[in-house]
């Protein structure tokens, strides 16, 4: 911590952090420590990076190509990146000579080593990735993660920002906010650094976004089905309004489009992102006097509901019924059938997020304000040739 860091500021950014943290055991059960303090099975610290004459997790990052977080997770042996990767990683560290050191850091004056992380939960395989992914980063920087659950409630999440900012954080990462644009470039204005990390709503503004490529997903999701011989294909949406929503029916509707099928209404049904909507949407395609012979939910939860309901119905997957996902939960892989489903990059929108936000407390100018990182078609057991 710097030692001109005002102490007050301090006090008072760590009443704010005891206070988020007791109200989220009370309201959630989910118990989170400061992210230097997550058990991990081994940490790697970084020299500081004005020490003349040796290699840092940054230069290794940048003469491989990759970001910090990669590096990190190839000195701590994790399972999560591709060999290719991962040897291109441990060649330039051979190279450099890089000797991971327990030197941290210092704070650079006049920061306070504080990030804001705002989500909308802590447990799921989506956010917990996202989240997992930024503290990876943070802390081979040296920085903490101030984590504040917003539930979905807006004034809530408004309230957390308005905290992070009087309580001098450096900036902040903001997870699928329920913000406006408006509310966002405001808060640009008042000199405030921050990225959103997915968005919630359609967001345009000038403030850096990472994402993930929506439509390219449901592009594929649908391509895939149709190269199976399927054209009577569902459609279960999810929350209405929400930019992934739309993106994901638009690239749906672009694949049928391009392959000459008649887009039908009332194949589009909405099951909200949610398993039980998801399955009353699924019955509702299944009960039509046609019935598709294939459905793309819009996320996994939904897709699930489909696989009950067929299940209830006595109607086989994929002998009758095909069906696709979207995120690649863990659990798609032990569904019975094992899913089909459409991979979101959690894990890249983190480090990007991260390595934009950083920059922006260095002063450094963001060039490109949208980032859009390509999700993966994942094939599995629930996808099959029209019989």
């Amino acid at each position: 911590m710097s030692s001109e860091f005002p102490a007050a500021s301090y006090q008072h950014l760590r009443r704010f952090w005891l206070v988020e943290t007791l109200w989220l055991r009370k309201h959630s059960s989910i118990y989170f420590r400061e992210s230097r303090k997550w058990d991990r099975l081994r940490r790697v610290s970084v020299a500081r990076a004005d020490r003349p004459g040796r290699a840092t997790i940054r230069d290794i990052a940048q003469e491989a190509g990759v970001s910090i977080a990669t590096v990190s997770r190839v000195l701590n042996d994790r399972p999560d990146v591709a060999l290719e990767t991962r040897q291109a990683v441990l060649k330039v560290i051979r190279e450099l000579n890089f000797a991971p050191s327990r030197t941290l850091r210092a704070v650079p004056a006049g920061r306070t080593g504080f990030i804001g992380v705002t989500t909308p939960m802590f447990h799921g395989d989506y956010f917990s990735g996202i989240i997992t992914g930024i503290t990876d980063a943070l802390d081979e920087l040296d920085l903490q993660a101030v984590l504040c659950p917003t539930f979905h409630l807006h004034s809530h999440e408004a309230g957390l920002v308005d905290r992070l900012v009087r309580a001098k954080t450096d900036g902040a990462i903001l997870v699928l906010p329920s913000e406006s644009s408006d509310e966002l470039q405001t808060l640009r204005r008042r000199g405030f650094r921050f990225v959103v990390a997915d968005e919630a709503y359609r967001l345009t503004g000038d403030f850096p976004i990472v994402t993930s490529a929506n439509m390219a997903g449901g592009l594929d999701a649908t391509k895939h089905l149709l190269s199976l011989g399927h054209r009577r294909i569902g459609l279960i949406k999810g929350i209405p309004d929400f930019a992934a929503t739309e993106d994901r029916a638009i690239g749906y509707r672009a694949a049928l489009t391009e392959a000459g099928v008649p887009l039908d209404p009332q194949l589009e049904v909405c099951g909200e992102f949610d398993t039980i909507q998801g399955r009353v949407a699924a019955a509702e395609l299944l009960d039509l006097p046609e019935p598709p012979t294939a459905i793309f939910a819009c996320n996994d939860d939904m897709a699930v509901a489909v696989l009950q309901e067929a299940r209830a119905r006595g109607i086989g997957v994929p002998e009758d019924l095909s069906v696709v996902g979207f995120d690649d939960l863990r659990l798609s892989a032990y569904t019975s059938p094992p899913l089909t489903t459409v991979r979101q990059p959690a894990a890249e929108i983190a480090e990007r997020a991260t390595e934009l936000l950083i920059g922006l407390t260095r002063g450094e100018e963001v060039e490109e304000m949208r980032h859009l990182l390509e999700p993966t078609l994942v094939v599995r057991s629930s996808t099959a040739r029209r019989a």
